[in-house]
């Protein structure tokens, strides 16, 4: 009874202590209350990752989907990855079964991180509230930050569909749709189809019209919906085991100049930025698909 009374005294420790907590909007609107325009503030944390959804219909981002190594704390030079075979490597014993004995280990430097960044203009006196301005900080500024953080990731230079050696697959062979036909394909390279990244008109027009999205949820498919992802094309892998994201740890806010072309007219603008990127290691085990 005394470890039971414990461990409800810790959880109730944790979570009072959380409440007491600053959000990283919180920490800008104290700081704009002592530096005014000049204000900045650097972050030990990726904010994108700081924040809570309150949502009672949950909707991922794509790093939810990947593996973080946080840079700043678990520092490295290098990673490997697989490649796919070359020609004549088939030949080797086991590998018209398993295919994944023909894949080929590579050691590469980590790339250089990519600068994510959001812009927003902040309404006229609105920091007078710091209560409003903290909820547009964390749920407007941020969010932005995040839908720019999905672009990085999959369509961005860089990103996953920027990759030459993820596969294209266009034909759906023997199975009902593309999809399935990537998920047995990256079983039978020994992996797990764990995730999926379609854009929402291809997962409501499919959850319309027959059970698949349903199916791929409840066995447990990691479905991210994004319009970054054209309409017709879905990114289909193991990104448990396959991929990871590479990840500064640290963020800023700051008040700045946008570029030329950023807002319709003048006005005071914030600007968030995150560091990071991902790498595929194994490339054999992610498709993209035509819907």
């Amino acid at each position: 009874m005394l470890k039971a009374d414990s461990i409800k005294q810790t959880l109730a420790q944790v979570v009072a202590d959380r409440k007491h907590e600053l959000s990283p909007g919180r920490m800008f609107v104290e700081a704009c209350g002592q530096h005014g325009l000049d204000a900045a503030v650097e972050y030990d944390v990726t904010i994108t990752d700081s924040l809570t959804s309150s949502r009672r219909k949950p909707r991922n981002p794509a790093r939810n989907m990947l593996k973080t190594i946080d840079l700043s704390r678990d520092p490295r030079q290098f990673y490997w990855h697989e490649s796919a075979p070359a020609p004549g490597d088939t030949a080797i014993v086991g590998a018209d079964v398993r295919r994944e004995l023909a894949s080929r280990f590579h050691k590469s430097p980590i790339p250089q991180l990519l600068t994510t960044t959001a812009w927003v203009q902040v309404p006229p006196d609105l920091w007078k509230d710091p209560d409003t301005f903290e909820n547009f900080l964390n749920y407007r500024l941020i969010v932005r930050l995040c839908t720019a953080e999905n672009h990085t990731i999959i369509s961005g230079e860089g990103g996953l569909l920027d990759m030459p050696e993820i596969e294209r697959m266009t034909e759906r062979g023997p199975f009902t749709s593309t999809i399935l036909r990537a998920c047995n394909e990256i079983e039978q390279m020994g992996g797990t189809a764990d995730g999926m990244i379609i854009n929402p008109v291809d997962y409501y027009r499919a959850m319309g019209s027959g059970r698949l999205m349903n199916d791929l949820e409840q066995n447990g498919v990691f479905i991210v919906r994004t319009r970054l992802v054209e309409p017709g094309t879905a990114i289909v892998g193991d990104f448990g085991h396959g991929a990871q994201l590479f990840d500064a740890g640290r963020s800023v806010i700051r008040f700045a100049e946008p570029p030329a072309g950023t807002f319709t007219e003048p006005g005071i603008a914030l600007k968030a930025e995150i560091y990071e990127r991902v790498v595929v290691n194994l490339p054999t085990n992610f498709f993209v698909v035509s819907v």
